[in-house]
This record gives C-alpha cells, structure tokens and sequence, in this order.
C-alpha cells in the first residue's frame, strides 16, 4: 500500500519568491515519518527544487481583484478537471507557514472526512475556517468552485472573502485540534504594552505557526511588522521571534 503523503502550495506572482517554496519542501522533510511528494502551481518556478513537482497555476474565471485574492485557492476543488493527474488526499499549506511539529498526523485526524481546516483565530467563534491549512480529497468539493463560477456576482457581494464562504457553504466543517495550528499574531504575541519588552513565544504542542498578511516568518524573524500608512499604530510593534530560524530554514 502505497503510504505517500501529498502536500499542495500555490506561488503566484513576486509576493513571495522560490526561497519560501524550497523552505516548505524542507519543513515538510523535517516533520513527517513517511515518503511524501510537495506540488506547487505557480507561474514560476525558477529557483524551485527539482524535488518538488510543478504546474501551471490554473487562473479562476473572476474579474480583477479577485482573481488574484485568495478566491483562486479554490482551484485546488476542482484539479480533477485538469491534466495533472493528481488523486486523493491532499495538505494544502499556504507559502507563509512556519512547520514544528509532526504533520502524519494531519493525515491520519478524522481520515474519513473529506475536509478539514485550520480555524480562523480572528473569529473563533464564528465557525469560519483559515485556509492556510486544509485538507482535502480531489475533487470532492467542486460543487464549491462550481457555484463561485456560476455565481459569482452573488458570492462576490454576501461573502467578503474566500474563507467565509467556504465555511458557510460546505456541507460540514471540521477543525484541525485547537493547539495544532496557530496563528502567529494571535497566538505568540505578548499582549500589549509586554510585546515592548516581552520576544514573541512558541505555544505548546503547536505543529504549525501560520502568518497571514503581515508580518511574514522573514518579518517577525527582524521583528519588523511593515505598515502601509505613515503613522504606525502602536500595537503593531514586535520585538524580534529569532526561534523562527530553527524551523523555517
């Protein structure tokens, strides 16, 4: 019996360049007791290991920007469609994810269920889920992508992002166990004003530390959380997590 475990990243674009792909491939070495195979869609894979296996990012059929959001993640539903010949079960983990911790597990948690996904630290109590880390069987969540498609105009209006519509449309959605995964500026920040003084800390039992918007793993390693306005709100200060370099290498 084949014992393969298959993992799934997206790089599309210059935010993000083949260092963090390349990073993802030796994490995912580092924490898993079984052969594996990493796929990355992109539109460049220039500088990306031989070792991990390339496609052609697939675009989504929505207008600008959406196109380009987190909206296009929801290809990964519907890659039964494509030429790729990729079957079964697959960990999908965003490009800005620090891994520490054993990920065999996530294939074996609730391994009857089609889909799993990280919780939405931002809003845990409103059952939404985060698609940094999600597992999924090809194919069993088109009905997904092909309402976005086809309804496209109402989903874009209800729902202001990619997650909340998945979560409120799926038939059933199951979360990873709390303390698995977690999000960094929820969870290893010290409350303000300690984060002054106090460095950014590793929970326990974490298995992966996710980094949506800013800072990324690069960022917080510096402790450097990047605004976009001129007046930088005071709560958005970070001493520097040097930790991450044990792990994100």
């Amino acid at each position: 019996m084949n014992d393969t475990k298959q993992f799934i990243c997206m790089k599309w674009g210059i935010l993000y360049g083949p260092d963090y792909v390349n990073k993802l491939y030796n994490m995912i070495k580092k924490n898993i007791n079984s052969s594996f195979r990493l796929v990355c869609l992109t539109d460049d894979k220039k500088g990306i290991y031989d070792s991990i296996e390339c496609f052609p990012c697939p675009e989504i059929d929505l207008p600008t920007p959406y196109n380009i959001k987190g909206w296009r993640k929801l290809i990964t539903y519907n890659l039964g469609e494509y030429s790729y010949n990729l079957e079964g079960v697959w960990l999908f983990l965003d490009l800005d994810v620090v891994i520490m911790g054993n990920l065999d597990v996530f294939f074996e948690y609730k391994k009857e269920k089609d889909f799993i996904v990280m919780k939405n630290w931002t809003q845990p109590k409103k059952n939404i889920g985060n698609t940094s880390v999600y597992r999924f069987k090809i194919n069993s969540l088109n009905y997904l992508y092909k309402k976005l498609i086809n309804k496209q105009k109402d989903v874009l209006t209800k729902y202001p992002n990619s997650q909340t519509y998945i979560s409120k449309n799926i038939d059933n959605i199951i979360f990873w166990p709390d303390e698995w995964c977690v999000l960094f500026k929820v969870h290893c920040l010290p409350k303000w004003p300690f984060r002054f003084w106090k460095t950014p800390f590793l929970p326990n039992n974490t298995h992966i530390i996710a980094f949506p918007g800013v800072p990324n793993p690069d960022q917080a390693l510096k402790g450097i959380w990047p605004v976009k306005h001129k007046i930088k709100k005071l709560y958005k200060f970070i001493k520097p997590a040097y930790w991450i370099n044990d792990y994100w290498k």
